[in-house]
């Protein structure tokens, strides 16, 4: 036994042409033991620690070793002082128990169950049964290992309703619709894969955090969360514009006094749209009792609210019954993300492949990421077409970084709602034990292990959605979902939603959520508007907000676009409000912020930020469009060089070309 546990660890971590320490050995063996845990799993560990410790080639010491113990030691010791605390404070009398594990439902009988896992006993005809194709002559097709699942799901044409076009007959593939900063040059792919990865993967948020249970949020703490916001912001504006104490008040109090009011901007009526005879504006408990005011804009010149918006309004309450407005303060803004003269110099050096690299005195190529928005197939199959061609482009080009954004299984898809889809024979060797992950494994785990044969040292990043089959975390903000039993290669790694992390310098904040299509509908603009453009205006309220989902409450499902499931009614934002300051952007302004939405895709920059809405690589009946992203190197002048800092300036070098699958 100890030598097969042994050979798997000296397989799983031992160095190309080298061989693992004994110290090291025994003490990997040690922390099995200890929380006994299988090398797969101390793997996962591993790769976790080093992607939170920014190292993507952390070497693997007896120093190393020990300091990945004592951090699973200390999650662990949280994660007991987080469930000790959940027991005590949910006590109820005659009250049935209830599993606290994180990873696990009360009774272990979901998996599988919601949504419906497929139909063991269906079988596909013999007529049905189409040899799959790859979706375009590629390097990827090339590969003895890359051959996407021989099946195809059954196309039901009783279930359907419109034209659907078959995907190779897919009209206008690989137009260029949009491109951002296009007097930047796109580069010719490079002959050959790099030698060694170009990308430093450093994750700046604590996707620890994101492990909470999901479901048992209480009023109070929810509460407390929005009146912090409230107060939070409060000591922004006074920062910013100056203000003694004296200048704040609260807007449900009678005056005649000018006062500087903050809250969160709501309406009186609990259905229908807010309009600007409904707006009202909440009050913290601290500052104003929690009392709601109604608002007269009538003096403003032009005005652009949505509900949940934190705001700063100058203005007069004579009456008692109202706050009139006269002036709206503008909120100050996150710094610019930047580095250290060294430290974007150690980029470059990465970039030419090392200060060993035999052209170290050419010019860097730019790095390629492309980014990418499920729903990955259309309503009538579970192909997975377009996730074949998105993953074909990026062996083509031998990205650096491949960027996908859930779902990847969506509840909403109608084959997956319903159940009725077969898997691969492969699959179906034990039909009892099918779940979600066996779906996942077969039908999508291949796209990617055959990118990463073609192109050995690409990072691949996995944003996980509320909409994901395979996720547990039925809330937002949301932890990865995990990757055991999905067949993914090591160059995958999964992370939150949201998320901000680096690659390189390169500050990159994602979120799966579809903020913009719900701003979209509850905003209520007057007047001349300060941003006409509303592809401008949705993502500057996030950045302004300094949150990735700044609306609440979230609009109502009915109110969404709807879908092909038999109800049409999608899955909705599904917040958690007691850990929605998990969602908010910290320190600096990200570079890229990554917003997949059903509104038109767009490349813009607000406020110095490169927005990025790829779109929905698939819709429905139809396909869609991804984004491929060049960032060339940041320059350094003589002057730079000396400074203790320098800004990015990500939006003065990155193109952006939006493009038809």
């Amino acid at each position: 036994m100890a030598e097969s546990v042994e050979a798997e660890l000296k397989e799983r971590f031992a160095p190309v042409g080298a061989e693992i320490e004994p110290d090291v050995l025994a003490e990997l063996m040690s922390i099995m033991r200890l929380h006994s845990i299988d090398t797969q799993e101390l793997w996962y560990k591993w790769e976790s620690y080093s992607m939170k410790m920014g190292a993507d080639d952390m070497k693997l010491t007896i120093e190393t070793v020990r300091a990945l113990k004592q951090d699973i030691q200390d999650g662990l010791e949280r994660d007991n002082r987080t469930k000790a605390h959940l027991l005590s404070s949910n006590k109820r009398g005659g009250a049935t128990p209830r599993s606290v594990a994180s990873n696990g439902d009360v009774f272990g009988m979901l998996d599988g169950l919601v949504p419906n896992t497929p139909k063991v006993g269906s079988t596909n005809k013999a007529g049905t049964r189409k040899k799959f194709e790859t979706p375009s002559l590629s390097r990827v097709k090339a590969e003895p290992a890359s051959s996407p699942p021989d099946f195809k799901t059954p196309y039901k044409p009783g279930e359907q309703s419109g034209q659907t076009v078959s995907f190779h007959d897919r009209p206008n593939a690989g137009q260029t619709i949009e491109i951002l900063n296009d007097h930047l040059e796109l580069p010719e792919p490079p002959i050959a894969p790099y030698g060694e990865p170009r990308i430093k993967l450093t994750a700046n948020s604590d996707m620890k955090k994101l492990s909470y249970k999901p479901m048992a949020m209480k009023s109070s703490e929810a509460s407390e969360i929005l009146d912090e916001r409230i107060d939070d912001f409060m000591a922004l504006i006074q920062t910013h514009h100056k203000l003694e104490d004296s200048a704040f008040g609260s807007a449900a109090s009678q005056s005649t006094n000018e006062i500087v009011a903050i809250g969160r901007i709501a309406s009186d009526a609990l259905e229908g749209r807010l309009n600007a005879s409904s707006l009202v504006l909440e009050t913290s408990r601290r500052m104003g009792a929690g009392l709601r005011i109604p608002l007269k804009v009538d003096a403003l010149k032009g005005f652009q609210f949505f509900p949940g918006q934190i705001v700063a309004l100058k203005g007069i309450n004579a009456s008692g019954d109202s706050f009139k407005v006269s002036e709206v303060l503008e909120a100050p803004l996150l710094p610019s993300a930047a580095s250290t003269p060294s430290g974007l110099e150690a980029h470059l050096q990465r970039l030419k492949g090392g200060p060993d690299a035999m052209d170290s005195d050419s010019a860097a190529a730019p790095l390629n990421i492309i980014i990418g928005s499920g729903p990955y197939t259309t309503d009538d199959n579970l192909d997975f077409e377009p996730l074949h061609a998105l993953c074909s482009q990026a062996a083509d080009s031998y990205a650096d970084a491949l960027i996908l954004v859930g779902p990847f299984l969506d509840i909403d898809h109608p084959l997956i709602a319903s159940g009725d889809f077969d898997l691969p024979d492969e699959a179906m060797k034990e039909p009892d034990t099918a779940t979600m992950s066996t779906v996942f494994k077969y039908l999508v785990s291949p796209a990617f292990i055959q990118l990463c044969s073609a192109n050995p040292h690409i990072t691949i990043l996995l944003v996980p959605s509320v909409k994901d089959a395979i996720s547990k975390h039925v809330s937002w903000p949301q932890e990865p979902f995990p990757r055991k039993d999905l067949g993914l290669p090591k160059s995958v790694k999964i992370i939150g939603n949201p998320m901000t992390l680096s690659l390189n310098e390169v500050i990159i904040g994602i979120s799966s959520q579809d903020i913009l299509t719900e701003l979209r509908i509850a905003e209520v603009t007057g007047g001349s508007k300060k941003d006409p453009s509303i592809l401008t205006r949705l993502p500057k309220y996030m950045v302004e907000q300094r949150n990735f989902f700044p609306l609440f409450p979230p609009v109502d499902r009915e109110s969404l676009p709807k879908t092909g499931t038999k109800s049409g009614i999608p899955a909705g934002a599904m917040l958690d409000t007691s850990y929605l300051k998990l969602g908010e952007m910290i320190n600096v302004r990200p570079d890229v912020l990554i917003v997949p939405s059903s509104i038109q895709h767009f490349a813009k920059v607000v406020e110095s930020v490169v927005v990025v809405n790829p779109g929905y690589l698939s819709k429905q009946k139809k396909t869609g469009t991804y984004a491929k992203m060049t960032v060339y190197p940041r320059p350094l002048t003589d002057e730079e060089r000396g400074s203790s800092v320098v800004a990015h300036q990500v939006f003065e070098r990155a193109r952006v070309d939006i493009v038809r699958i």
